[in-house]
Order: structure tokens, then C-alpha cells, then sequence
């Protein structure tokens, strides 16, 4: 037998069996080695309900003393009873009652976790339980006891968890090599066990120590791994035969000298960082990185400068036309004072329009265009693309990127964002990119004040915002607009602007912009906004990204605990702009705990990092770029958030690996790049092993 051996060649594993764990993505040995217990039982995580306070998370092991049916007016209730000899527990469903009322009998041992809360008593709704045996109670037997994901189509089929460690117990003592990738000095280097010994502790291990060993081990592989993909993309990304743009050139002065304000420390140091990566004639990939107001704008603006000095184009893509509309009028200021010409290319332009700008690019004549996807169009051709830039490049996919990168010859590429981006985080999503961080607000900025409110003090709040209308101040309300509602939160965006148009506000004038209008009707409201001919602009979340208006100084956040951290903080950044002191309002409407978490966060900091790592707790990674990540992060065991350690150990020999052997030929590297081609054979676009 070896790990690519069937399952159903497993005594217990019969055809019945055999289907439901294949349904489930087990099929050979090597998926069931590899199927990790998701939580352990161990005597020193047990916790004893006389020691709870509301609000832990915790596990602990109690007998049923009672169970029953309850109505009430939300519909019937289920509720179990439990003890664990210092005290009583009540475990809580809402749905499914017909389901859970069978699965219990008085007498029977539960494992549990979950959240505690309290009324009237230490109560858990719908908590994650395991029945366990006599043998498998940790703090009687001194075992550390493995507890797998089951579904209910692998219990339907007879498998309850000491059937699966059966099972298992069984694939583990056939001792099948399993083969180890790691030299004895890496693994003496980095404090790990051999592979061989991890993945029996993983299941089944003699104490918590040797459990953290073995965890450690297959955290550092799969963090390894991912960033041996990253390492890799990077050496792709790093084209030589790029134009080196070593020059700073006669704009770049000539534009920073006539800025109205110092540029910060921050500033000067990205600006250093990316300047030194253009020198060279191998092609920059970097990622420009910073809070809300932290001046990347005017970085880029210099950086283009830089470019247009070396006689070289430049390109900046922009994911909405508002905002690259915006970064247009302000390119188009500080470039007016060097003479240099600036086109905007959007979708829908008129053909007269767009065709001088198309000419113009194929000739030189127009050194710097800004743009959304159409950018990307075929018939958009440049003579000399020597330095690219996108913004709030998570918006868009990486082949867009290889398109506008492919109309010059190896360009410079530098991505910026307005999302601090937690460290774990960017050197694992964006481990194949060098990184500059501005973490440094310019002087003159003055925090916002967060406050979270509830509906019936939006009174005072209406009154609030009469003031600054009245000291020619302007007002931005915003409603959430997700896809699974899309029609009803327009509506209600709709209806809301209705409402504080007519009865709220009826002297003053109350603008509305959303997705569904054309490019030049929101155009158009927003000129209107910028030229304060808008007093209070009732938006969908089309606001979120880049919208400067620096009088702006009150932002109302309708519904606020629909929105994540980081979407709340993009959003608060497009107050704060001026000179002004200004106020971020949260209204809050339906409240839950993990909402109540956030919107405390934001009361408390202005800090885009701080913040960025909270979100990233709360939500994980497969959420924090507010669109679907999760297929991105291949993880069993790894977990972004606690590993920062061990990624970085992880990281440092995967990029040492590829330096001194770029494809992975070595026979030291043999049993690296055959694993790393098995499990990451769908992630090797642009990366070659030849």
C-alpha cells in the first residue's frame, strides 16, 4: 500500500462508506493522511462551566440531564440540558428542531464549543457538539483526543467520529513513507519534525506538545509552499530587457518644487524606493501601499514624472471612471505646469473623442493617458509604454493587469492601494511584489471624529448637518449596496434621498448618485458635488474609492453594521479632505456582536493598519478584499492571522530556494518542486519550471 492507494483497500471502508468519503473529497490514502482533525480534546483545553463569563469562547465536555421542545414567539425552540459537575449549560436551536431532537439521549457525553452567553444561565446556540465514548474523555483518560468535520452524509453512512479514528489508527500504523521535501539541516534551521512524524501527531499524539510540534510542521509547509508560488511569479514578473528610466529628469523638479505643501518623510522614502527600482533594466513589481490620505496620489504624479523625463509613456488604470476622472483633473493641474499633454480614456467617449486620443497614444504624442478598462481595448496601442500604474489593483483581475502590461515592452509596474493591507496578509496575496508602505499622514490632517448613533437620534443628527450646510459646508449619506439585495437597497437609497430632499432638507439641495446611472449622469452629479452646487449627495457605496472632495466634512453611514472595517474606513476617508474638522456618523440598525466589534473599532481608531488587522480577525482573508479570495488560500491547518512567524521563516527559505535554483532542478530540490507541480498545478500561469 502507499498514499495513492484507494480507500476502499481500508478494512471499514466499505462501498457505502467508500462513496460518501469520495463525495466528500477523500480518495486515496494520502486525502485521508492529509484530513486533519479540526479541533483536539486535551485536559488543558477543557473548560469547566463554573468558570465561564459570557461572551468566551470555549470547549468543554458535559452529560445530558434533559432535553425538549420549546415554542416561543419566534417559532419552536430545542434545548438540551447539560452538567459537567460544577455547573449547568444550555444548549440552544432555532432551526431545524426535527433534526436535532433525534440526535440526543439522556446520558449521553458532548463535546462542545462555542460562544457563552447568559440568560438566566450559561447558555450556547447552535453550538458544534461531538458525542464521544467512555475512552474519549480527555481529563478522565489523559488522551488528546482528534475531533474530524464530519457532514451528515458521512455519518448517514456510519461513520461518527471513533469510527473515523479507527480508520485512521489503521492508515497510520501501515506506516507508509510518506516522503520528506526538507533536508535535516532545514529542519534543524527552522525547529521542525520530520514529515512522517507530524502527520501521525496531527491525529494522534501523546500531549500537547507533541500536538504544537506536528501543527507547526504543517502550518510551515503550506505557508512554504504558497510562498515558493510567490518567489516564482516573482522571478516571471522581473522581466529583463525593460527600458531603465534612470534619469530624474526636468518635470520632476520643476512639479515638486511648485507643490503647495512638503512632501512627507514617508513620501521621500517611496518615492527613493521606486526610482531605484526604475533604473534598472529589469522591470519594477511593486506595490504602493497606504491609508486613506496618505498622499499616494501626488507619489504617483511624481513617479509618472520620472517616466515622462525618460522619454518613456505612461499609463494609470483606474477601476471606476468617477475615480479616474478625478486622478485625471489632477494629474492634468500639476502637468499643465510642465506642458505635458493628458488624455482621459473612458468607456462610452464619442469616436471623435476617442479617436485623436488613440492617435496620439500610437504616435508619442500624448505621453500620459489615465483610464478605466478601456485602456485595454484592442485598438488602444502605445509607442513606447515604459511605466504603469493601477489603482486599488485588487479590483481587478490579473489578466487585465498582463493586457495593459503587455502593450509595451516589459514596463515598470507599480499597484497602489488605499487598503492597509496587514503584513501576514500582503506578503501572502502580494508576496510576489516588492512592497513601499506611506505610514505617515501629512501634517496638516486632522483626524475625524467617529460616532456611533441609533436611529432615534438621527434628529439631532439632520440638525448637525443644517449647521455645517450653514458654514457652506457640504454632507455625504451613504447607503450599503450588496448583490444578494441589490434591488431593495437601491430602492431604499432611492426612497432615503426622496425623504431628506423633500421633508428633511427641503431649502437645500440634495443630490443622488449610484451604480445604476450612466457614466455621465454620475459624472455629472459629482461635478455638481465638487462645485458645491450639492449641498448633501445621498451615494451607494460608489463613493468608497478615491472621491476627493475636500469640503465634504460630515459622512452619515446608513446601516453601518452591514459593511466590513476596511469598506467603513474607505469610506470615512472621503471626509476629512480639507482643512475642516469633520464627523463620521455610523448608524446602527441591526446589531450583532460581531458588528457592535466593529463599529467599536472604528470609534476608537483612525489607524488604516490598526484596523486592517482587526478586520482581517474578523473576517479572515478569503473576505478582506470585499470580494472572494478564499480559493486563492489553499490552507488545511495554516492561518494567516496567528502565523506571522512562521510565514516569514517560511517565506525566507522559499525565496532562498529559488534564488539559488530558480527551476527547482536540484536533486536536493527533487521532492520540493514534484509536491509543489501536484498541489499547485491550477496556480502555474506564467511560471516555468524549465
Amino acid at each position: 500500500m502507499d498514499l495513492s492507494s484507494p480507500i476502499s483497500s481500508l478494512k471499514g471502508v466499505g462501498s457505502h462508506r467508500e462513496k460518501a468519503l469520495n463525495d466528500h473529497g477523500l480518495q486515496t490514502v494520502y486525502d485521508l493522511l492529509y484530513y486533519f482533525p479540526r479541533r483536539h480534546l486535551d485536559r488543558t483545553t477543557i473548560s469547566p462551566i463554573r468558570n465561564f463569563t459570557k461572551g468566551d469562547i470555549v470547549t468543554l465536555i458535559g452529560n445530558v440531564e434533559t432535553f425538549g421542545e420549546k415554542s416561543t414567539r419566534r417559532g419552536k425552540i430545542f434545548q438540551v440540558i447539560v452538567s459537567d459537575g460544577t455547573g449547568l449549560l444550555t444548549l440552544t436551536w432555532f432551526n431545524g428542531v426535527r433534526y436535532i431532537k433525534s440526535l440526543f439521549k439522556v446520558g449521553d457525553k458532548l463535546a462542545i464549543h462555542g460562544k457563552v452567553d447568559y440568560y438566566g444561565g450559561f447558555t450556547i446556540t447552535h453550538p458544534e457538539f461531538d458525542k464521544l465514548e467512555k475512552d474519549d474523555d480527555p481529563v478522565s483518560t489523559g488522551k488528546v483526543i482528534p475531533l474530524y468535520a464530519l457532514t451528515q452524509e458521512l455519518k448517514s453512512s456510519g461513520l461518527d467520529q471513533r469510527i473515523f479514528r479507527n480508520i485512521m489508527n489503521e492508515v497510520l500504523s501501515l506506516k507508509i513513507e510518506i516522503p520528506e521535501y526538507f533536508s535535516d539541516d532545514t529542519l534543524l534551521e527552522n525547529d521542525l519534525i520530520a514529515l512522517n512524524q507530524a502527520i501521525h501527531d496531527i491525529h494522534f499524539s501523546n500531549g500537547i506538545g507533541e500536538l504544537n510540534q506536528a501543527t507547526k510542521r504543517l502550518k510551515f509547509d503550506e505557508h512554504f509552499f504558497l510562498q515558493l508560488l510567490m518567489a516564482l511569479r516573482k522571478r516571471s514578473l522581473h522581466h529583463s530587457g525593460t527600458m531603465p528610466l534612470p534619469d530624474i529628469g526636468p518635470y520632476f523638479k520643476l512639479i515638486s518644487d511648485s507643490l503647495e505643501f512638503e512632501l512627507t518623510h514617508a513620501q521621500k522614502k517611496v518615492i527613493k524606493e521606486i526610482h531605484l527600482d526604475l533604473k534598472t533594466p529589469i522591470s519594477m513589481n511593486r506595490l504602493l501601499q497606504g491609508d486613506v490620505g496618505s498622499g499616494k496620489t501626488i507619489v504617483s504624479i511624481l513617479v509618472s514624472a520620472i517616466a515622462v523625463g525618460n522619454h518613456v509613456q505612461f499609463a494609470l488604470m483606474a477601476p471606476t471612471e468617477i475615480l479616474a476622472t478625478q486622478h485625471y483633473h489632477t494629474f492634468n493641474k500639476e502637468f499643465n505646469k510642465a506642458n505635458i499633454p493628458c488624455a482621459l480614456l473612458v468607456g462610452n467617449m464619442k469616436k471623435s473623442d476617442r479617436t485623436p486620443i488613440l492617435n496620439g497614444l500610437k504616435a508619442g504624442s500624448i505621453p500620459v493617458v489615465i483610464g478605466t478598462h478601456a485602456l485595454i481595448q484592442d485598438d488602444v496601442h502605445f509607442k513606447n509604454l515604459g511605466l504603469v500604474i493601477i489603482d486599488e489593483q485588487h479590483r481587478f483581475g490579473v489578466n487585465q493587469r498582463a493586457v495593459l502590461l503587455n502593450k509595451g515592452t516589459h514596463p515598470h509596474f507599480l499597484a497602489m492601494t488605499a487598503t492597509p493591507i496587514p503584513r501576514t496578509l500582503s506578503i501572502t496575496y502580494h508576496g510576489d511584489m516588492d512592497l513601499s508602505i506611506i505610514d505617515e499622514m501629512p501634517a496638516n490632517r486632522i483626524p475625524v471624529v467617529t460616532k456611533v448613533v441609533e436611529p432615534m437620534r438621527l434628529g439631532k443628527v439632520y440638525k448637525f448637518i443644517k449647521e455645517e450646510v450653514g458654514e457652506g459646508r457640504q454632507c455625504m449619506v451613504i447607503y450599503p449596496l450588496v448583490e444578494e439585495s441589490e434591488k431593495s437597497d437601491l430602492f431604499a437609497a432611492v426612497e432615503a434621498h426622496k425623504e431628506l430632499d423633500e421633508k428633511i432638507f427641503p431649502d437645500l439641495t440634495v443630490g443622488l448618485i449610484h451604480g445604476r446611472m450612466t457614466a455621465e449622469e454620475k459624472d455629472d452629479v459629482m461635478a455638481q458635488f465638487s462645485k458645491n452646487e450639492i449641498s448633501i449627495l445621498v451615494s451607494t457605496t460608489v463613493v468608497e474609492v478615491g472621491v476627493d472632495i475636500p469640503n465634504a466634512t460630515v459622512m452619515v453611514v446608513e446601516h453601518a453594521e452591514r459593511f466590513g472595517l476596511t469598506q467603513l474606513h474607505q469610506l470615512r476617508g472621503r471626509v476629512g479632505r480639507g482643512a475642516e474638522k469633520s464627523y463620521c456618523v455610523l448608524v446602527k440598525r441591526n446589531v450583532t456582536d460581531a458588528s457592535r466589534t466593529r463599529l467599536h473599532i472604528m470609534e476608537e481608531t483612525n489607524d488604516g493598519f490598526v484596523i486592517a488587522d482587526e478586520d482581517l480577525k474578523l473576517r479572515g482573508p478569503g473576505e478582506f478584499f470585499g470580494i472572494k479570495q478564499s480559493g486563492f488560500f489553499k490552507y488545511k491547518i495554516a492561518n494567516m492571522v496567528t502565523d506571522g512567524p512562521i510565514i516569514r521563516d517560511a517565506r525566507k527559505l522559499a525565496f532562498e530556494i529559488v534564488e539559488n535554483d530558480p527551476n527547482l532542478k536540484n536533486e536536493s530540490n527533487k521532492m520540493i518542486r514534484e509536491t509543489f507541480i501536484r498541489d499547485y498545478a491550477d496556480r502555474l500561469e506564467g511560471v516555468s519550471l524549465t
